[in-house]
């Protein structure tokens, strides 16, 4: 079975074939500046690499320019489309509506239409992405994989906030939490590594990128995480500020003559490491910036490296321990020094690192001390092969459910 992986953005589309046979990665690329005077699309398959400049309209034009890459003489790795046997979405927020991954039928794409309001920066793409899909591949199924579901086993302790219940039961204001299919990954490839049974661990897992959350993986549930209503809470960001006073809202808005879509762009765009640094989202940048005496730039990686700290505390506390910590994402898999603060003064918490293995960037490796109560690791993350099994999945389990059907039927 070959799926097609498919994340679009809103001017941007990754996409991944893979061959689920041996979970190998056929092809893959990336469209970028969907809708600008120039748009490039970036493809590998083997050893080929491609760059393609040309002016990509929309989403519908890319994904015809990849299947027609994909398909071509030069570089191509298929005859035709009837290779392709489900395209696998990611779909940024489900809300409550699916606590799993599903075959997209018209009524899934009505309820993703519905939460538009909860992921307006997200939801939109991927839903045309879909769109797209069904019109180029008719005869092939669609299966969205939502960043929202792995984290629908919170309690409702957890994903409540302190607000009218009101407001939960008409408008959905709950903690939803994102960024699930790499939690899942990690979560799940780490159990693996340790040879344990993934029901029996306790497991904390940060995502740490541009975008950043934490999980608490308590016997293969998630009983919290970072992310909340949206990607704003919990960690400082890139360009995001993650936990703050709401009173911060009207205040704000009141001295400084902002309108409340002001305050959401700034929020979304201007705050963060960003924000606090006055210099760069890149993590790179920053602490290049910081060894050379920049103080606002060290004081950002110290408030963000403060901010993973207190989550990884308040983790432990709430599960009584944990077996294992995970880094993934982009400054969670390659900056060091980043992580070496994170995990200093762990050690009461039976969190002892050992540096050299630290210094390792973008694999998969062991970095705790042999005398660390907890096992730490790097787990580079691969959302797209989960995106591949839970499409292979939802095929499959059709499949039997229709041959069922009709046995029951001749029954």
């Amino acid at each position: 079975m070959n799926v097609f992986v498919l994340n679009c953005g809103s001017s941007s589309l990754k996409y991944q074939l893979i061959n689920m046979k041996n979970e190998k990665v056929i092809a893959q690329g990336l469209v970028e500046k969907i809708g600008e005077e120039i748009s490039f699309l970036k493809h590998t398959s083997n050893c080929d690499e491609i760059v393609i400049e040309e002016n990509i309209k929309d989403h519908n034009q890319a994904i015809e320019l990849v299947l027609e890459v994909l398909q071509s003489r030069e570089h191509g790795v298929i005859e035709n489309m009837d290779e392709i046997n489900v395209v696998g979405h990611r779909v940024v927020h489900a809300g409550e509506k699916f606590s799993g991954s599903v075959l997209i039928t018209k009524a899934v794409i009505d309820a993703l239409r519905e939460n538009i309001k909860l992921a307006p920066l997200h939801n939109p793409a991927n839903i045309i992405g879909i769109e797209v899909s069904k019109k180029l591949m008719p005869k092939t199924p669609d299966v969205g994989v939502f960043d929202t579901a792995f984290h629908q086993s919170m309690p409702a302790e957890s994903f409540l906030y302190a607000l009218p219940y009101e407001w939960y039961q008409e408008n959905g204001v709950r903690r939803y939490g994102f960024h699930g299919t790499s939690h899942k990954y990690v979560s799940e490839r780490g159990a693996e590594i340790l040879n344990k049974e993934y029901y029996d661990l306790k497991i904390i897992t940060c995502h740490l990128g541009n975008g950043a959350s934490v999980a608490a993986i308590d016997h293969g549930k998630v009983i919290d995480t970072s992310m909340g209503l949206t990607p704003l809470e919990g960690l400082v960001m890139g360009t995001r500020p993650g936990d703050l006073d709401p009173g911060i809202i009207p205040y704000i808005m009141k001295e400084r003559n902002m309108t409340i879509e002001e305050v959401d762009q700034a929020f979304n765009k201007a705050s963060g490491v960003l924000g606090i640094s006055g210099l760069s989202n890149d993590f790179r940048e920053l602490t290049e910036a910081a060894e050379k005496g920049n103080k606002r730039a060290e004081l950002a990686i110290d408030i963000f490296c403060r901010r993973v700290k207190k989550y990884i505390g308040a983790y432990i506390a709430l599960m009584d321990g944990v077996d294992l910590l995970i880094f993934t994402a982009g400054i969670g898999e390659n900056a060091v020094d980043v992580r070496a603060k994170i995990l200093s003064n762990l050690e009461n918490l039976g969190i002892i690192i050992n540096q050299d293995k630290n210094k390792s960037r973008g694999k998969e490796i062991k970095i705790s001390s042999d005398s660390s109560a907890v096992d730490v690791y790097i787990i580079p993350t691969n959302e797209e092969l989960v995106i591949a099994r839970e499409a292979k999945k939802i095929i499959e389990n059709n499949i039997k459910n229709l041959i069922i059907d009709i046995l029951n039927e001749n029954n």
